[in-house]
């Protein structure tokens, strides 16, 4: 399919709404018999536009985690990748395990593993971008919403936002003392602490620390000959901690936000030609908890960042006038046996060929630390919005954004004997600014359009220097440098109708754009690759409707985007190198529906459920295949596996998840009992279609249940989990340049937590 034919459009279009609109029409007409004293759901008030609305009335298509869902995803020592699947068109993955994760929102995201990579969905945490991949991989803990903005964001949130944006918030100090602690053992010897207290200081001034404490026992084994190894892998030691002073005074409020993290953890796993060749399945006896590896004893993965922001607001008369200055600051170093067995067939490696090698053929022993010794990130935000009562209202700004950090890049001989022969820095100076606009109009009670433009000046200077050559011992160096620059105009148009009280529709147009991105990880190669900048075009349709007397919501969006010079990434292929490219155009369209509802007084359910289709469209792009799987791309002598045609990698077709909960008082207090399931149907790992590197479709389910009572001013809650409840374990990612090594999701993991909230 070379285009998106505009009947498949119209249908989808027409799907989208005749489907809420039959089940809004129909709840409503039960509704009618439901009586004025019904439960309702709650109002839940976003952000999305950087002012507080009710989410129903936001003309984007915005979803919202918060609560007992948030609670239930995030226990069992969840990192951020707990939010994989659980929201419409999102799905989350990392191949460095705790740190790094890289998100999609309607199948646009980044598979670069370099921490120089840039990504087209953006995440904003307390109102700061987190520009850099560490940075993204804060943990989740006092937290009062998630939102996630599926579509281009591109005009008040700016660069780098044409997939979507993931906006964290934390809770806020308050007048109110009050606070929470919670721990939980499960499996592994997990133990996870995390807790918060706030209240006020002085009239004026109130404050609020929260803390986290994980950690988890080593728990895989290796069984390399000559290196057996009990217990090596698979843990961590995780603590951060946040600490928030608020200054309110009559119009003016002053926050103040300083966070730090500090990990001390192991690599996600690779497990050497853990694939059957000609199948995407598990090799005869594979077992997830056993790996293979000459290097393991090396491994590591130790994390250090902190930041800190301040957010000044003053009203006055009818504006709100807003500034937001933040800092960020990580470093981290982390090693892996990447080849994920022992020894190698390979002479070009030192100490190769070895006489015993496994599991199966390793063509490269590849053993590699990458690290950011140095990262430093300022921001400046400063808006002016009006706050009229008529028809019409604004918002002005500006954005100032400086990154500064150096990269490094180890190589060692990957046979156990932890000797480094090979070394590369990279360094890179960021800057960017923006201006902005938007405005709000109501041309009548029923109907109201917006509209936004942003203007981004966005540059780059780059160098990376490589010192030690692998398998030179010349030791010949080499440098190279790229200094690319783009500036854009980002605009979107949106309309917003009430169909009646309960029954919004929307459509909104919108454009966005990543700036060039830089690939110098030139450890085995020579070519330092830039992407120019990518632009979307989007449009999309969308209702939101409150039903049953408030006991039920539905929203449904369908949506076609079209992204001229794409940014992808060459991962692996002929080596552990990565290259940057220019796709002509993609184009994406789907579907998304997302629900909640009461079903009785003591029965609460959410479901929802997405369609993504992409498609790659440029006859010139190429790219060399894998080491030894099976391309089911058609191949061009000279030029290699054509893409044209393919889907983008990580990009599931279908993503879906369901949570029920049941509750009911006993004796004093609440008995609680909730599970949710989430699916997301096969994936590519690589811009190449294979065999082997074909995820298979995951299914994973939670439970988690439990007694809430109240004694005193305090509330406490036991409960018992259960993630990953099925224990299914599929491959989630792949290493392709040496055999066909894979990594796992996590297994099923058990618990017990106790909690107590005080007031």
């Amino acid at each position: 399919m070379k285009y998106l034919q505009k009947s498949k459009l119209a249908k989808l279009i027409q799907g989208s709404l005749f489907s809420s609109l039959v089940l809004s029409g129909a709840a409503v007409a039960q509704g009618e018999e439901a009586g004025a004293e019904s439960a309702q759901l709650e109002v839940i008030q976003v952000t999305a536009r950087k002012r507080v609305e009710n989410a129903q009335e936001v003309p984007v298509a915005v979803s919202a985690l918060q609560g007992d869902n948030l609670d239930a995803y995030s226990s069992a020592g969840m990192d951020i990748r707990f939010m994989n699947a659980k929201i419409p068109s999102l799905s989350v993955e990392s191949s460095f395990g705790r740190t790094f994760p890289r998100f999609y929102v309607r199948g646009l995201g980044n598979t670069d593993f370099d921490l120089n990579a840039s990504q087209p969905v953006s995440l904003v945490v307390d109102d700061v971008v987190q520009e850099s991949p560490i940075l993204k991989g804060f943990p989740v803990f006092d937290v009062e919403r998630v939102e996630v903005l599926r579509g281009p964001q591109g005009t008040l949130f700016g660069r780098n936002t044409p997939a979507g944006l993931v906006k964290f918030d934390s809770v806020k100090p308050s007048q109110e003392f009050e606070g929470y602690g919670a721990l939980s053992y499960s499996t592994f010897n997990s133990v996870d602490f995390e807790g918060a207290v706030g209240g006020g200081l002085t009239d004026n001034l109130s404050a609020r620390v929260s803390v986290l404490k994980q950690t988890r026992d080593d728990y895989i084994d290796n069984r390399a000959p000559n290196n057996f190894i009990n217990d090596v892998t698979g843990g961590y030691d995780e603590q951060a901690a946040r600490i928030q002073f608020l200054y309110e005074a009559g119009d003016f409020t002053a926050l103040l936000n300083y966070h730090t993290r500090d990990l001390d953890g192991k690599p996600i796993v690779f497990h050497a030609n853990a694939i059957e060749k000609g199948t995407n399945k598990p090799v005869a006896g594979f077992d997830p908890e056993v790996i293979y590896q000459d290097s393991v004893q090396f491994a590591t993965q130790q994390v250090e960042s902190q930041g800190s922001s301040l957010k000044l607001e003053y009203d006055f008369e009818d504006h709100t006038l807003t500034s937001i200055t933040g800092w960020e600051s990580a470093e981290i170093y982390s090693r892996a046996d990447v080849d994920g067995g022992y020894g190698c067939g390979n002479d070009f490696v030192f100490g190769c060929p070895t006489p015993e090698m496994g599991p199966g053929f390793i063509f490269l022993a590849s053993e590699s630390a990458d690290a950011i010794p140095s990262h430093d990130q300022i921001s400046q935000e400063i808006r002016l919005a009006s706050n009229f009562a008529g028809d019409f209202n604004y918002q002005v700004g500006a954005y100032y954004y400086n990154e500064e950090q150096t990269i490094e890049t180890f190589g060692f001989d990957g046979l156990g004997g932890d000797f480094n022969w090979g070394y590369v820095f990279q360094e890179q100076d960021t800057t960017a600014w923006a201006v902005f606009a938007s405005a709000d109009y109501h041309v009548s009670d029923k109907l109201k359009v917006s509209g936004g433009l942003r203007y981004s000046d966005d540059k780059r200077d780059f160098r990376a220097v490589r010192l030690v050559t692998p398998g030179d011992f010349n030791n010949i160096d080499l440098e190279k440098s790229a200094n690319p620059e783009d500036s854009h105009v980002s605009w979107d148009l949106s309309a917003a109708y009430k169909l009646t009280d309960d029954v919004n529709l929307f459509a909104r147009a919108a454009n966005s754009f990543r700036a060039p991105s830089v690939q110098g990880r030139i450890l085995f190669g020579d070519e330092v690759t830039v992407a120019d900048s990518e632009t979307i075009n989007s449009i999309e349709f969308g209702v939101k409707s409150d039903v049953l007397d408030g006991r039920g919501r539905v929203n449904a969006t369908t949506y076609y985007f079209q992204m001229d010079d794409q940014q992808v990434t060459a991962v692996g292929g002929s080596a552990n190198f990565n290259r940057l490219l220019n796709a002509d155009k993609t184009v994406g369209y789907g579907l998304e529906l997302d629900s909640e509802w009461i079903l009785t007084d003591e029965l609460f359910a959410t479901f929802n459920i997405s369609y993504n289709k992409t498609e790659l469209q440029d006859n010139s792009l190429f790219l060399q295949g894998c080491f030894n799987c099976t391309i089911t791309d058609p191949f061009v002598e000279g030029k290699g596996y054509s893409l044209d045609g393919n889907s983008l990698p990580h990009s599931p077709e279908w993503i879906s998840n369901f949570t029920l909960r049941y509750s009911k008082e006993i004796g004093d207090g609440e008995f609680f009992a909730y599970t949710d399931w989430s699916y997301r149907s096969a994936i590519d790992f690589f811009l190449y279609e294979s065999v082997e590197f074909e995820g298979e479709a995951l299914l994973e389910g939670g439970i988690r249940s439990g007694y809430l009572w109240e004694a005193g001013d305090n509330e406490y809650e036991v409960s018992a989990f259960v993630r990953n409840i099925t224990d299914e374990q599929v491959f989630i990612g792949g290493v392709d340049f040496s055999n066909n090594a894979a990594m796992v999701n996590q297994p099923r993991i058990m618990g017990v937590e106790f909690k107590v909230s005080f007031f």
